[in-house]
């Protein structure tokens, strides 16, 4: 079983920051973590190789140099071989030119680790909740997708995917190679990695796939700011306006009424 995980640093989102020319994310000097749904993908692939000890975990990035460190952590709980997505002709895509470049850059590291049976990738990412990136990647890549996932397990068929669904949850199966996204189930989170794994992963090396790697295959005017459709107008944090009105020294039936008033006054009802 080869499965590639794709895992994304974000800010941590009480530090983010907005560049109020270029409406982009200003990450130097903010501290970063990894995406919270990318380590809910990473730990069930995880529990596959738990039981299935042959299982290769490949995880891949895309972002600038100090994402190594958490492509470092990835390998501390268990992944085995990590690459990093890098290059400044990369900077500013939207969720569109970034599938585009990851299915390039996915493909160029199968020719090395061998063509995922899986690829698994976290809901959203926590700085952007577009929830886009991992289905416009099974479309680059023709790949079957379900979404919205707790757990899975593989079956003579493929693999069963338990999916979170309005009011509960559902089976899903699907024939592999396929592409499945992780919401949270329950109070599972990624497990700790032990010190010597640490120690293990700091020394590890870490793949670089750059422009020049794929300038064969890929597009450059669908990468970047100027290959990315979506334009942010602005992006700001809205004000928050406090603006209530207390019904005090009065029954119940009376405060009650004062607020259907009050309500019917704002044409609120």
């Amino acid at each position: 079983m080869n499965i590639f995980v794709c895992a994304k640093q974000v800010p941590d989102t009480n530090e983010i920051k907005i560049d109020p020319v270029t409406n982009t994310l200003i990450r130097k000097g903010v501290p970063s973590i990894l995406n919270t749904y990318d380590s809910f993908a990473l730990e069930q692939a995880l529990r596959l190789k738990d039981k299935n000890p042959d299982t290769k975990i490949v995880v891949i990035s895309m972002g600038p140099s100090q994402a190594e460190a958490m492509l470092r952590d990835c390998l501390a709980v268990g992944a085995d071989k990590a690459y990093l997505v890098t290059d400044r002709k990369f900077g500013g895509s939207d969720t569109l030119a970034t599938s585009y470049i990851l299915s390039s850059a996915i493909r160029a590291v199968a020719e090395k680790e061998g063509e995922p049976d899986l690829i698994m990738c976290g809901l959203q990412a926590i700085d952007g909740d577009t929830g886009q990136v991992g289905p416009e990647l099974a479309e680059h890549l023709d790949l079957p997708q379900v979404t919205y996932a707790y757990t899975l397990e593989l079956n003579d068929e493929g693999v069963k995917v338990l999916q979170e669904v309005d009011g509960g949850a559902r089976n899903v199966q699907s024939s592999l190679p396929a592409l499945v996204t992780f919401t949270k189930y329950g109070d599972e989170e990624l497990r700790y990695p032990k010190i010597k794994d640490k120690l293990k992963a700091k020394k590890a090396e870490i793949g670089q796939i750059t422009f020049a790697d794929l300038e064969n295959v890929i597009d450059p005017t669908k990468i970047g700011l100027k290959g990315s459709p979506t334009r942010v107008k602005k992006s700001y944090t809205p004000s928050v306006i406090k603006d209530g009105i207390i019904f005090e020294g009065m029954g119940a039936e009376e405060a009650a009424n004062k607020l259907v008033e009050a309500l019917i006054d704002k044409k609120l009802i």
